[in-house]
């Protein structure tokens, strides 16, 4: 499922930065999309926060999404 993984983010999310950095060393493949650069994957995040561009956002295989997720349930929603 590696590299499953859509993250959605800006340049200047720190949060983002942060878990970019911590899915590199824990050897997670994601396809990261800048919302700010994407209307159509803003959109898809705002629907997915209740209306917010909170990012990161992750969408995983199955559909699912998490928000600001920590790296334990990044890793916990693939199984590993």
């Amino acid at each position: 499922m590696a590299g499953n993984v859509t993250m959605y983010s800006t340049t200047w999310c720190g949060y983002c930065r942060r878990l970019k950095g911590q899915m590199d060393r824990a050897g997670i493949a994601y396809t990261e999309v800048n919302i700010e650069h994407d209307p159509e994957s803003a959109d898809f995040v705002e629907k997915a926060n209740g209306g917010n561009q909170t990012v990161p956002t992750l969408l995983f295989p199955d559909g699912t999404t998490l928000t600001n997720p920590s790296l334990a349930q990044v890793q916990a929603a693939l199984g590993a």
